[in-house]
């Protein structure tokens, strides 16, 4: 399989979290290359397999009695890489982590296997019953195409490296609590490295609490425009979008417009966006070109809040498999109220004319907002999540 290879480009970590407070508070929420010399009461913890609870002191400590890596590490014993990763049995939820708060997510890493579209992540923040966060593993980190297709990603708030390094920079802070899971809704066993690294500090007013959203449509109703996300109430920022393109129809599918209903927008939106691969942030169909075999090419892109790779080789009935993302950490979407997202779907035809198309959308929206937070729509049932078994 041939990889998506995107130019790395390195620039410094932006803060992601505005505060209204000043002073030492705001200090240890904000990780830059402007603040990184100035010391602070905040204590930096991880948890991981090693370290189901974080606490200090206390990574390390499993025996070989109960290490998942008990074999390979027969020789050695406690200390040397027992329990390094985790195996979900079908059907099972896992709680990757139960931290006590205030504090902060400042880093999450895991390498999945499984099918990523049944292996569902989850976050809940305080004592909430519904999850902010409710996103198949791979949509959550760019890898809508599942495993084997996942591109390699250099943006600020989300990397991929090779192979399935997924990482997610998005800055999550909370008051009281975190807890994250993960659900293994296949009939196989799923494994999971994971690392996610947060700090013990305080949490200043005017901070929000981090959200994301799965949506998928397949195929898309004739005429009929795709919501990315509805349903936000509250007040808050728009931050991101993960794509994934589809196409079944030949020729170019990226025409659609992307639009932001605020605050009690009804029939226009104030955002209106110009087509998709627009709000993407390229131009001229990605450079859209029949490949030597007469299947369509693109040129693949990945920089600090912008990029697109596309799948090659056939693959059922698509005749383009896309993946984009967009990350507004310079233009945040505003919102006092409520915010709705939707995108077109819309290829040519004959006579230079606009084709509404029937395909396969599947979408991820990033947001911050106060709480609470309205129940996320269910997921679709698991037939209607994976993409040929993946």
């Amino acid at each position: 399989m041939k990889k998506f290879i995107f130019l790395v480009i390195v620039l410094p970590v932006l803060a992601l979290v505005s505060c209204h407070q000043q002073g030492n508070d705001a200090v240890t929420l904000n990780n830059d290359l402007n603040t990184l010399y100035r010391l602070n009461d905040a204590k930096s913890r991880s948890v991981s397999p090693e370290n189901f609870t974080g606490e200090k002191g206390k990574g390390g400590m499993a025996t070989l009695k109960e290490g998942t890596a008990a074999h390979a590490a027969r020789e050695l014993g406690q200390g040397w890489k027992v329990n390094p990763y985790i195996k979900i049995m079908p059907g099972d939820t896992f709680t990757l982590a139960n931290i006590q708060g205030p504090g902060i997510v400042r880093h999450i890493w895991m390498t999945p296997t499984g099918i990523y579209r049944l292996m569902i992540l989850r976050i809940y923040w305080d004592d909430e019953e519904n999850p902010s966060v409710e996103v198949p593993v791979g949509d959550f980190f760019l890898t809508g195409w599942g495993q084997g297709n996942e591109p390699l990603v250099a943006s600020l708030a989300m990397c991929i490296n090779p192979r399935s390094g997924f990482n997610s920079y998005w800055q999550m802070p909370f008051r009281k609590k975190c807890r994250i899971t993960m659900e293994n809704k296949s009939s196989k066993a799923a494994g999971l490295y994971y690392q996610i690294d947060y700090q013990e500090t305080k949490v200043p007013l005017g901070v929000a609490y981090f959200h994301a959203q799965f949506r998928r449509v397949n195929p898309l109703p004739y005429k009929k425009v795709y919501t990315i996300v509805d349903g936000i109430s509250g007040r808050g920022q728009y931050v991101g979008t993960y794509l994934s393109h589809g196409a079944f129809s030949p020729g170019w599918w990226g025409e659609g417009e992307v639009k932001f209903f605020i605050d009690g927008d009804t029939k226009f939106p104030t955002i209106c966006g110009t087509g998709e691969e627009d709000y993407f942030n390229g131009s001229y169909g990605f450079e859209m070109r029949a490949g030597e075999d007469g299947r369509d090419e693109y040129t693949t892109f990945s920089s600090p809040y912008s990029g697109f790779y596309f799948v090659e080789g056939a693959f059922g009935k698509y005749l383009s498999r896309v993946g984009e993302y967009r990350w507004h950490i310079t233009d945040p979407v505003r919102f006092d109220s409520n915010l709705k997202v939707t995108i077109q779907a819309l290829g040519w035809q004959s006579g230079g004319r606009y084709l509404p198309l029937q395909d396969d959308l599947s979408s991820v929206a990033y947001w911050y907002q106060t709480e609470p937070h309205n129940p996320f729509p269910p997921l679709p049932s698991n037939d209607r999540l994976v993409i040929n078994g993946k």
